[in-house]
C-alpha cells in the first residue's frame, strides 16, 4: 500500500497543471522529414498563415503575362514562398519553428508533365530539420490542376502554434 501511495504522490507530484503543457510533436519511427501529427493544447496562440505564392526571382523583369521561368522551378518557388511566410510570422511575433501544420498545393510542372515533388520537398528541407530550425511540421500535399496564375506551381499555407 506503501508503494501505491508513494507511486500516487510522485505521479500528482508530476503532473503539470492543464494548461502548462507545452506543443507536442509526434515524429515518424524512424524520425523522417515529416510530423505524424501535433496537438495545440489549451491556452496556446495560434497563427493561421492564408496560401503564399512565389514571387518574381527579379521583380523587375516580369513579363505580361508572366511566365514559369520568372518565378522559378518547383525549388525556387517553394524556398520564396516559405520565406514570405517566415516574414509574415515574424511580423506577428511567430518563427518558422512555431509552424504545427502545412499544406502545399503544387501544379504540375510542364517540363516534367506532373508535380515535382523532390524539388518542393529540397525546399523544405532548407528550413526544416535544420541547425537554426530543428523542428518539422504535419504536412499534407496535393496536385492540383492550376493555381493562381500560370507562372505558379507551388502555394503554402501554414497554421503556427506557440504558448502565450
Amino acid at each position: 500500500m506503501r508503494r501505491y501511495l508513494a507511486l500516487l504522490g510522485l505521479l500528482a507530484a508530476s503532473a503539470a497543471p492543464a494548461g502548462a503543457a507545452g506543443i507536442q510533436r509526434y515524429a515518424t519511427t524512424p524520425p523522417g522529414r515529416i510530423l505524424i501529427g501535433a496537438e495545440v493544447p489549451p491556452g496556446a496562440s495560434i497563427f493561421f498563415v492564408s496560401g503564399q505564392l512565389a514571387s518574381p526571382v527579379d521583380p523587375s523583369k516580369v513579363s505580361s503575362p508572366p511566365t514559369i521561368a520568372e518565378f522559378g522551378d518547383s525549388r525556387t518557388q517553394t524556398i520564396s514562398a516559405l520565406n514570405k511566410i517566415k516574414a509574415i510570422l515574424a511580423a506577428h511575433g511567430f518563427a518558422m519553428s512555431d509552424i504545427v501544420k502545412m499544406t502545399l498545393f503544387i501544379a504540375p510542372d510542364p517540363k516534367l508533365g506532373k508535380m515535382d515533388f523532390d524539388g518542393v520537398n529540397a525546399g523544405f528541407a532548407m528550413f526544416f530539420n535544420t541547425k537554426e530550425n530543428p523542428n518539422t511540421v504535419a504536412r499534407s500535399a496535393f496536385q492540383v490542376a492550376a493555381l493562381a496564375g500560370p507562372q505558379f506551381l507551388v502555394e503554402i499555407e501554414v497554421t503556427a502554434a506557440k504558448m502565450k
